[in-house]
């Protein structure tokens, strides 16, 4: 049968979405990713299906980029570490905030078409590493889909914001929870899931867009070998691993990562770090444990796996290779070569075949000194003797935080460049001699006293001197660093890069930057008022250019390390911000954070109590309420907690779950009252202590906060 010829209107549709895809080569339009004749939208979560976070957009340019101004802003409302990815489509924008909550706004001017509350489980909090951060939505046929914390996969009506189908997709008795954004292939939508720290098995599953129903699910790692194996890959991956790993769930988990080249038909994804961290306890005798810290190519009809490369065989450091991967066809030695391309946590830059995962190079982007090298022949890290702490404490670079973590880096195909927000933080490992399996707080299997920041200034001052973050140019080509700019912190935002020969990052110090894609000049900036982690995008309505980020303070770093935060403003509301040439808006002035002092209770003295305390308290608290119980301010700062004052009103709530659907849930599964009063015990004395944020600041050399 033939086909109807193709009508003016038509054509200039497709035109215009070639335009866009041809900067990649790498994945078709889905019938909602052309947008319309008036919009040049961005419709899928890395720009296109290859992930490249690029807009041939060039409106906006080296030449006039200084003349951007803020064109509409809207509140998210309470900001909890805001990582979402704005979504684009035919002039309305879908963004979600803190709690899963979608939001629809009028790409041009704001204005709010509807709000939709998934209504999460907030007690779920317990179960996420990182904070309650989700980074978006998809948009497909009339619908929005979003992850939630608590384990559902969610559609709403994208015109009316009314639920579609709601499905759960783990079993919400265990610690799994939900962060990273959906991905629709060939009408799939696929999603993973978070959990290693706690104790899961990592796995992703791909479900019908038009009603929910699982299609398939790919397990990362082995089960119990009694049950039998899912498949061949699974048969396969078991010989890799030794001891009892099930007991300890595995990890594995897809957490962020994923893209997809249609012309191969292959769905690439990032797979987490071990359950625990710890190797010698998950799998002794060791082995390469696949297919964790892995890149595996899989069939989006079926799930099927077709290849891996294994970026940190026998993972033991929380090296997850979930990181943003990147397709491109560049030139390699006289030959375009396809490959996938991923800057993971160990701190080296791979470049693969992405039709077979043959490694093609490696190099290291960031300083590291567990491994000297990647083998070019075995494509396996040299690691050096001692990395493994088994015999005692590894002081290693880079740490859990990795040399680049979530926060998606870009490829200009113009420059040839890929603009890489790295961080290094330094942490050392130590064996868990006691470890035993917590149902609730973490199961890293590493001992976090060492975790801790030191308290004498001399050693503090050293410690945070060796904490970093920059943005990195690296030309992938030759493994070098093209160009390089500094950040006052480690914790900064993803990249955008534009044919307007331009990059935007947001950073820990509150501003969003424009830099020169050639050599890291920065041309505009503008101060948002909170830190900026998410990554911004670009997208065109009626011919002119905006430029957009969700902009809120949070993340793993700034949870953990509240008390010595390099941004000097923090509000309490995550803000979608749009910019354009010539913008006039003024940014409504939010309320800053207020602490309020209360007073501590005399302090408890039992010494050895304390001390047990302070060890419960990093297995279990530190992560949300900071080292030192010195909190970011974005959660309860627990030395000035009330509840210090009442014994019995501090069991309700740790233990009894008083407030869990405010975020705090009871921990009455992990801990007995009795480690409740010794954590109680443990704050007061921290409360007591000069290891305030003060003190902090002052022998960093960082400017006191304003009052509030």
């Amino acid at each position: 049968m033939s086909k109807p010829p193709l009508s003016a209107f038509t054509l200039a549709r497709i035109t215009l979405f070639s335009l866009v895809l041809a900067v990649s080569g790498c994945g078709k339009p889905a019938p909602e990713q052309a947008g319309s004749a008036k919009t040049v939208d961005w419709a899928v979560h890395g720009g296109d299906n290859g992930e490249q976070r690029f807009s041939p957009l060039k409106s906006v340019n080296t030449t006039n980029v200084d003349q951007l101004g803020l064109a509409w802003s809207f509140d998210l409302g309470i900001s909890r570490g805001i990582e979402a990815t704005p979504i684009v489509v035919d002039g309305v924008m879908y963004v979600t905030g803190t709690w899963n909550i979608v939001h629809a706004l009028n790409a041009k001017t704001g204005a709010p078409l509807w709000r939709f509350d998934p209504e999460v489980d907030r007690s779920k909090a317990a179960h996420l590493c990182c904070d309650a951060v989700n980074r978006g939505v998809a948009v497909w046929k009339g619908l929005v889909i979003v992850g939630t914390i608590d384990g559902r996969l969610v559609a709403i009506n994208k015109h009316s914001g009314n639920k579609v189908w709601d499905v759960v997709t783990v079993d919400q008795s265990k610690p799994y929870t939900i962060t990273g954004a959906p991905r629709v292939i060939k009408d799939k939508v696929l999603i993973g899931n978070g959990g290693a720290e706690f104790g899961v098995r990592g796995y992703i599953s791909a479900y019908a867009a038009d009603s929910g129903k699982q299609l398939w699910r790919f397990y990362t790692v082995p089960g119990n070998p009694e049950k039998g194996f899912e498949n061949e890959a699974m048969a396969e991956a078991a010989k890799t691993w030794n001891g009892q790993w099930w007991k300890f769930g595995g990890g594995g988990t897809v957490w962020d990562s994923m893209a997809y080249d249609a012309d191969l038909d292959l769905l690439y994804i990032g797979v987490g770090n071990g359950s625990p961290w710890n190797q010698k306890i998950r799998s002794p005798g060791g082995g390469d444990n696949l297919y964790l810290s892995s890149i595996v190519a899989l069939k989006p009809d079926s799930g099927d796996y077709v290849w891996h490369y294994q970026t940190t065989p026998g993972e033991t450091w929380d090296y997850t290779a979930t990181q943003h991967l990147i397709l491109a066809d560049i030139e390699i030695a006289g030959e375009t070569r396809k490959v996938i391309m991923q800057a993971p946590k160990n701190g080296f830059f791979y470049v693969l075949d992405r039709s077979s995962g043959e490694l093609l190079s490696a190099n290291n982007y960031v300083d590291v000194n567990w491994a000297t090298h990647i083998d070019p022949v075995s494509g396996r890290p040299v690691e050096v003797a001692g990395a493994r702490y088994t015999l005692k404490p590894f002081l290693q670079m880079p740490g859990p935080l990795g040399g680049h973590n979530w926060h998606p880096m870009s490829f200009n195909p113009d420059t040839g460049l890929v603009y890489i927000p790295t961080l290094q933080t330094p942490f050392i490992y130590a064996d868990d001699h006691g470890f035993k399996q917590n149902s609730v707080g973490w199961n890293t299997g590493t001992d976090n006293q060492f975790a801790s920041l030191p308290i004498s200034p001399g050693d503090l001052r050293a410690a945070m001197s060796a904490v970093k973050g920059n943005l990195v140019a690296w030309n992938p080509q030759t493994q070098t660093q093209a160009w390089s700019v500094p950040h006052s912190g480690p914790w900064n935002g993803g990249t955008l890069s534009t044919a307007g020969g331009l990059v935007f990052q947001g950073n820990g110090d509150a501003n969003l930057v424009a830099y020169d894609a050639k050599d890291g000049t920065p041309l505009w900036q503008f101060f948002a008022g909170t830190g900026i982690v998410a990554p911004p995008v670009t997208y065109e309505i009626d011919g002119e250019q905006y430029v957009a980020v969700a902009a809120g303070w949070g993340g793993a770093f700034v949870l953990i390390y509240g008390g010595v935060p390099r941004i000097e403003h923090q509000t309490p509301t995550g803000r979608v911000l749009v910019f354009k040439l010539g913008g006039k808006a003024k940014m409504p002035v939010a309320e800053q954070v207020k602490v309020v002092k209360n007073t501590p209770p005399p302090l408890i003295k039992d010494e050895a109590m304390v001390a047990e305390g302070a060890s419960l308290y990093r297995n279990n608290c530190f992560v949300c309420h900071g080292d030192h119980a010195l909190s970011s301010n974005l959660v309860p700062h627990l030395r000035y907690s009330p509840l210090l004052h009442s014994a019995g009103g501090w069991q309700d709530v740790v233990i009894g779950g008083a407030v869990a659907q405010k975020g705090m849930p009871g921990f009455a599964r992990a801990m007995s009252s009795a480690d409740a009063e010794m954590i109680r015990a443990y704050v007061i004395s921290a409360a007591h202590s000069e290891e305030d944020e003060a003190w902090f600041r002052k022998t960093l050399g960082l400017p006191a906060r304003e009052k509030p």
